[in-house]
């Protein structure tokens, strides 16, 4: 059973430093993949590391669209340990690293751009080939690894600005959103929205949250779509004031009114599958934007190829982070917290590493009341 907890707390300093100065034990507890949709909570080496590299104890990691679908279709090879929306404590600093030390508070990417190649150049680090090497494990072949109470951060990880110090004020909860936010602040980029646009939202999970979020920053007009009036609720507590309930209303519609009958300046569609993808091209005026954020899955779909030729719809993708907004992101987590743009707001569900199987329902089989739901392998079930 989960714990429910008001808010996250911040461990002071000293605690921090004496829980990352303990003796590292030889054996953890992870949640470990053994092929489709068989997830076992076992206990496994705590990863060694080498020159160069970084051993971090997990406070905290959000369960990631990604990962479930890789628990779910089994495009990975099993065994493996996934998560990688994660923040802790470095526990072990390996050689001639000088950048960090014992008890720093810290979030890591497990991914990092090269910066230099080809794609690099062309501003689409997420098929660098460097990016496309995973470099942090928690045993196995390296995948995330969050899953787990310690992760083994490599050499190129470090050196690449992977891992990203968090201040002393924000909670590891809130710090574990950065990729995510990230994920999302590069597909804002690409739409490009204007502060007189009209811009549509379907899915107010997290991540179609945070978008709608960032599209309201630039001044432009957001409406959301959502079946579920709990998410709208969650919504509005960021500002978020123009619902559509898709079990109740026709989306498109709704957007056609909304904008004198043209249309979505730019729709984001931020829910999986291949179904709302005719929706989202309608829902967009001519000349406007439609982005697919979450279909992540290679097949085939149907859409009206006369939308984007004729009515000059552009049909595109985002997928994953980008490292030169960086900055721009870990000011809006880290001074946010603080200044309106509380992430740990969408938190739903917290569990000990223990509970990991029930947490992983949970997240698949998304209910009204779930959000985001995070692992606490170190601190325990909601003890940040």
């Amino acid at each position: 059973m989960s714990t429910q907890i008001s808010g996250p707390e911040t461990q002071s300093k000293t605690e921090i430093e004496l829980q990352a100065d303990r003796r590292t034990p030889a054996t953890m507890r992870a949640v470990v993949y053994h092929g489709i949709n068989d997830m076992r909570v076992e206990t496994v080496a705590v990863p060694r590391i080498g020159a160069g590299e970084l051993l971090v104890r997990i406070a905290t990691c959000g369960i990631c669209g990604t990962d479930l679908k890789k628990i779910h279709y089994g495009s990975h090879s099993a065994p493996r340990i996934f998560g990688h929306e994660m923040a802790g404590v470095v526990a072990e600093v390996g050689a001639g690293v000088a950048d960090y030390t014992v008890g720093d508070r810290v979030m890591v990417f497990h991914h990092v751009p090269c910066g230099e190649c080809y794609y690099c150049r062309k501003q689409t680090p997420a098929q660098c080939p460097l990016y496309k090497k995973t470099g942090v494990t928690a045993g196995y072949e390296p995948s995330g690894g969050g899953f787990a109470e310690y992760i083994r951060v490599m050499d190129f990880v470090v050196q690449n600005r992977g891992v990203v110090r968090i201040p002393d004020h924000v909670p590891f909860e809130q710090a574990a959103f950065i990729e995510p936010l990230n994920t999302v602040l590069k597909g804002q980029k690409l739409l490009n929205i204007a502060p007189d646009d009209t811009v549509l939202v379907i899915g107010q999970g997290p991540i179609g949250l945070m978008h709608a979020v960032l599209a309201m920053k630039t001044g432009a007009t957001v409406l959301t779509s959502d079946l579920f009036p709990e998410r709208h609720a969650i919504a509005a507590r960021f500002g978020l004031t123009n619902p559509i309930h898709a079990g109740q209303e026709n989306v498109v519609e709704r957007v056609l009114a909304a904008t004198e009958g043209r249309g979505a300046d730019a729709v984001v569609l931020a829910v999986g599958g291949n179904g709302l993808i005719k929706t989202a091209m309608d829902a967009a005026r001519p000349g406007g934007k439609v982005m697919l954020f979450a279909q992540t899955q290679h097949g085939e779909a149907t859409f009206d190829p006369g939308a984007v030729c004729v009515d000059e719809k552009t049909l595109l993708g985002s997928y994953s982070s980008s490292f030169p907004i960086l900055d721009e992101v870990t000011s809006l987590v880290f001074d946010g917290y603080t200044k309106g743009f509380d992430l740990t707001q969408l938190i739903s569900h917290r569990f000990a590493l223990d509970q990991a199987i029930e947490a992983i329902a949970i997240a698949s089989n998304p209910q009204p009341d779930s959000m985001k739901i995070m692992l606490e392998p170190v601190f325990g079930q909601g003890g940040l």
